[in-house]
């Protein structure tokens, strides 16, 4: 056998699926209550400091130092970015769902820094801006794609010129604690073990990690798949585009800036593979189901695919380290597998090879972080807004089942953010709301975008006032948020 097959069956080789129970157990509950030695780490002292800088946390350190906090940023990798640049799909969604309600008003309803991001992209020609989908109008109406490592630069440059304290390559190990108050966050680099003291925490960890080393409550759900994007190079998108329309199996399309030319498509394809069930040949069709992987895409340049997507269902949490890197190789294998089928039935794709990948797989949700309020369907679906919004939003990833009604908006409320228990921590993203349906809502991109800005304001007003976060009047948050051009419906 040559070395080039022996290697292609390497690859394509199955692995056996972990042999485990459905329970997963978390360390960290133990690992909570160690008592670790802290007095001989060094010590950086902050006001504000945020756990991961993914998609919520970027946007929480930047309103945290806007609103003139000292402020730490906290990850574990080389980047920030987090989902929106390892997930690599469009942005959801910065606006109403209202051609799906003729005569609702098209209305931005995610503002602030989120939209302060897309400008800046826009300018170096990272992103498609807020396309018009003409497609699937009952899901989403409008597609924002962005460029995944451009989005790294201008998020780290955004960070920079607030004056926030970046600190990549650094984990949370754990955290130090005083009755109901954290006292700081114990990390691990390169440098050593340090002790990060302040007055207000966020956690944007996606799987809840500072919270749970603080003693919080969280459920560890496992019931979204697992899933890595890559993206392939060297395909003919019109090409590609013109087999679909052909074959009637095109689902959603949106045009808008690729390449510096407006008007060009930025999104195609189809949702689901089961949507294009005798469109397209059978043995395409049941290899992306059985392989987990999808026919959408985004795009901001030419002959190229941003996001194809490969989703594998964990029997198990992922916050177990040793199943997820079994998982790992599965999802690799299995995007190779995707890449072989989109060559050898897509016309455009002919040429196509994987020209970026996550450094390791992506989580839908990991931790579910107990707060002083769990976001519910009902209060998504029937437009809810409480006495205490910190920002409305409009989509939802199950339409057109589960739609925000009328065209309307809900309101995430400050109490969903406060971590129950703990009175100096906000939780800000997917580790937010536990009822599933809810949650296909509010872990979304651009809700986790907003969720940040809100909890950032929060912990920079708490931190001055030398006050837990039950202590903050919502007057001063909404003035805050308002002047950060947060918007609200009323």
């Amino acid at each position: 056998m040559d070395r080039r097959n022996f290697s292609k069956k390497m690859m394509m080789a199955g692995v056996a699926l972990p042999s485990v129970t459905n329970n997963s157990v978390s360390f960290l509950n133990e690992a909570a209550n160690l008592k670790e030695d802290v007095k001989n780490l060094p010590i950086k002292e902050f006001e504000v400091i945020v756990a991961g800088g993914g998609t919520a946390g970027v946007v929480a350190a930047l309103a945290a130092a806007k609103n003139r906090a000292k402020t730490a940023l906290l990850e574990g990798k080389g980047y920030v970015g987090g989902t929106v640049v390892e997930g690599g799909t469009a942005l959801h969604s910065f606006f109403n769902l209202w051609k799906a309600f003729p005569g609702v008003e098209k209305r931005q309803v995610v503002r602030g820094i989120p939209q302060e991001i897309i400008d800046r992209l826009l300018l170096v020609g990272g992103t498609t801006g807020h396309g018009d989908v003409t497609g699937k109008i009952d899901y989403d109406c409008v597609c924002t794609a962005i460029d995944t490592e451009l989005y790294k630069l201008v998020v780290l440059e955004m960070l920079s010129e607030a004056g926030v304290n970046v600190f990549t390559n650094t984990l949370v190990a754990g955290a130090v604690k005083k009755g109901s108050i954290i006292e700081g966050v114990i990390t691990q680099s390169r440098m050593g073990r340090e002790l990060f003291k302040g007055k207000c925490f966020i956690d944007s960890t996606a799987y809840g990690d500072l919270s749970a080393y603080a003693g919080a409550e969280f459920k560890e759900l496992n019931d979204h798949p697992v899933c890595n994007s890559m993206g392939l190079g060297n395909v003919n998108i019109e090409k590609l585009y013109s087999y679909l329309v052909k074959n009637n199996a095109l689902g959603d399309l949106a045009y808008g800036i690729r390449d510096g030319r407006e008007g060009q498509i930025i999104r195609f394809g189809s949702e689901s593979g089961y949507s294009i069930k005798g469109k397209l040949p059978q043995e395409f069709v049941d290899g992306i189901v059985k392989l987990g992987s999808g026919l959408i895409t985004t795009t901001v340049h030419d002959n190229y695919l941003m996001f194809i997507k490969v989703n594998y269902k964990m029997p198990v949490s992922p916050t177990n380290r040793d199943e997820v890197a079994k998982t790992e190789l599965i999802i690799r294998q299995n995007q190779y597998k995707t890449l072989e089928l989109f060559r050898k039935y897509l016309p455009g794709c002919e040429n196509a090879f994987i020209a970026r990948t996550s450094p390791s797989l992506n989580i839908r949700r990991g931790r579910t972080i107990t707060c002083d309020y769990d976001i519910t369907l009902s209060d998504v679906i029937d437009g809810k807004h409480f006495d205490d919004d910190i920002m409305v939003y409009g989509f939802h990833d199950s339409a057109p089942r589960y739609q925000v009604k009328n065209g309307g908006t809900y309101g995430v409320p400050y109490k969903a953010l406060r971590v129950k228990g703990i009175d100096n921590l906000l939780a800000a993203g997917m580790l937010i709301t536990s009822d599933f349906q809810a949650h296909m809502s509010t872990r979304n991109t651009v809700c986790c975008m907003g969720q940040g800005q809100a909890a950032g304001t929060a912990a920079a007003l708490c931190a001055a006032k030398k006050g837990g976060t039950r202590e903050l009047m919502y007057s001063d948050l909404r003035a805050a948020l308002e002047k950060g051009n947060v918007y609200f419906e009323s």
